[in-house]
């Protein structure tokens, strides 16, 4: 047994790479792609380290591709989640007593093998089963990956080094013990760093998972899994299951030894969770912890001091990048009277010369959205807009799903600061604006924090120190990522923890130790040196 006290290596952020044209990373990813795309595969479930397969075969086509198959992945049944969950907990006291400093290094190991040997790889399966463009895939699936390995390492050594104070004769310890029983990920289709962080962060403090990703993800977290395999995650650690939410959420949640659950998905299923958590609670040997992030109704708001085309450019990129799927995705925008012509001009201009196709095209800045499911709801928004007599579509407002799920990148403009599109998550590229007049900005604050029942992200825009000093405290509650003249979109791990309260979910920040220290249980240590021997106190002389 080793007796240092070590230091783990000083976490950075993964340098995103530029893929432009001519770079070898281009030729890389390229390649890659192409490789990926000309095979069939059949993707597992992964339960105690064996893959696991079945009849029931979905078929894994791009969003952008309909024609094109790249595969399938095995529906499971409930014995499958049994098979998990037994797995994880078999597993589970091996692990636990696994030195920290060892399970440190098999996520840094990780990280490096995103960073490195898999980069092309995972940003590849993510391009072909969620139709990232290579930028958008570059900052999620390597960057944001390997980020959330690297720093909550740290966290995880950090949270560890924090221990009380010891008055004379006694020694007092803490030690933070994995939770008792296993933690279920249930992860979303738009990250892949999402997608490995939630099964990856429980596990890092010595918790075993099941872990149900999105079906839509299933393609690119089978790389997630070859990765941690390895990296030398052992057998059991992180068990991957592909059943329904329905198949999963019975057994799971009726099971004594369900310690928690780390989820991003919907504000509605979230809540259907803790109901069902809150309903079960006397069947739990602890009372399991809850972490959630879950939907958003992203705001940018300006001052008339803004900046116009800073303004414009935050409305193009944090609006439309990755068609609008991102939790964090501007979609409510509240311009004062005398700059809106001038912006709208400068958006229009923009989503004119975005070009939209297959992620393999580098020049396309759109792509398609998830599936067909995503693609109607998102026109029925825009249908509803083009049918309302208080708002306009100014730019966009079509779609087309005969050969992959594409919606042109819509702005609407509305005299109704309640219209539906200003209120409800649509997770698409629909954006709407609602003009203001300049002399109501305190007026218009109070009118956006009240509008949305969600609170993840917003942005103000504003030269005006006071006007940003207005909008800070007025927007207290309304955002938990809150940006000053910039886009709402593109947190850092390490530079901005990500996570918003109201309907957006429990705040507990993704990238950083506020996250990992909900995974944790901890035991404070008392030891007497030299114990009393009398019962009587001197008062009582």
């Amino acid at each position: 047994m080793a007796n240092a006290q070590f230091t783990v290596p000083i976490a950075f952020n993964e340098p995103v790479k530029s893929y432009a044209p001519g770079s070898p990373e281009r030729e890389e990813l390229l390649k890659t792609y192409k490789e990926l795309i000309a095979q069939d595969i059949d993707v597992p479930m992964y339960i105690g380290g064996k893959e696991v397969r079945t009849e029931n075969k979905v078929e894994i086509r791009p969003p952008h591709q309909l024609k094109t198959k790249l595969g399938t992945y095995n529906m499971g049944e409930k014995s499958h989640v049994e098979d998990a969950i037994n797995a994880a907990l078999a597993a589970k006291p091996e692990w636990e007593n696994m030195p920290w400093e060892e399970r440190a290094a098999i996520f840094l190991k990780a990280a490096d093998l995103i960073a490195g040997p898999y980069r092309a790889k995972i940003n590849a399966a993510s391009m072909l089963a969620q139709s990232k463009n290579a930028f958008q895939a570059e900052i999620d699936a390597a960057c944001e990956f390997a980020d959330f390995m690297r720093f909550n390492v740290q966290y995880m050594e950090q949270i560890y080094s924090e221990q009380p104070e010891s008055s004379p004769l006694t020694w007092n310890r803490m030690e933070y013990r994995p939770l008792e029983g296993f933690v279920f990920a249930l992860t979303p289709f738009n990250f892949t760093s999402i997608a490995g962080n939630l099964p990856a962060s429980p596990a890092m403090m010595g918790n075993v998972a099941v872990w149900k990703p999105a079906g839509t993800q299933v393609y690119s977290a089978n790389v997630i899994m070859e990765i941690f395999k390895e990296a030398g995650l052992p057998d059991g650690v992180i068990n991957m299951v592909t059943v329904r939410g329905s198949v999963a959420g019975d057994v799971i949640f009726n099971h004594p030894d369900f310690a928690g659950i780390h989820f991003t998905g919907s504000t509605g299923v979230f809540r259907t969770i803790w109901q069902t958590i809150g309903g079960n609670i006397a069947k739990y040997k602890s009372y399991p912890r809850i972490v959630g992030e879950t939907g958003g109704k992203d705001f940018i708001i300006a001052h008339p001091s803004a900046n116009r085309k800073a303004v414009a450019t935050a409305i193009s990129r944090g609006g439309f990048e990755f068609q609008g799927q991102k939790c964090s995705a501007a979609s409510r925008v509240y311009l004062p009277k005398s700059m809106y012509e001038e912006v709208k001009s400068y958006v229009v201009d923009d989503l004119k010369s975005f070009k939209m196709g297959s992620p393999e095209d580098f020049s396309n800045f759109i792509n398609a959205v998830i599936d067909e499911s995503a693609f109607d709801k998102i026109a029925g928004y825009i249908e509803h807009i083009k049918a309302a007599n208080d708002a306009e579509i100014i730019a966009g407002g079509n779609y087309d799903k005969s050969e992959g799920y594409f919606i042109e990148p819509t702005v609407a403009v509305t005299t109704n600061p309640r219209f539906k599109t200003m209120c409800e998550e649509i997770f698409g590229p629909v954006l709407t604006i609602y003009v203001y007049e300049d002399k109501k900005w305190e007026e218009t604050l109070e009118l956006l924090d009240n509008t949305s029942e969600y609170a993840l992200t917003g942005a103000i825009f504003s030269q005006d120190r006071y006007a940003v000093r207005l909008a800070a405290e007025k927007l207290r509650h309304a955002a938990g990522n809150f940006y000053i003249n910039d886009k709402p979109t593109g947190a850092v791990v390490g530079q901005q923890p990500f996570g918003g309260a109201r309907g957006s979910g429990t705040n507990d920040k993704a990238g950083s130790y506020l996250n990992l220290i909900r995974w944790t249980s901890p035991r404070t240590i008392k030891e007497n040196f030299v114990p009393p021997t009398d019962y009587k106190y001197p008062f009582l002389g």
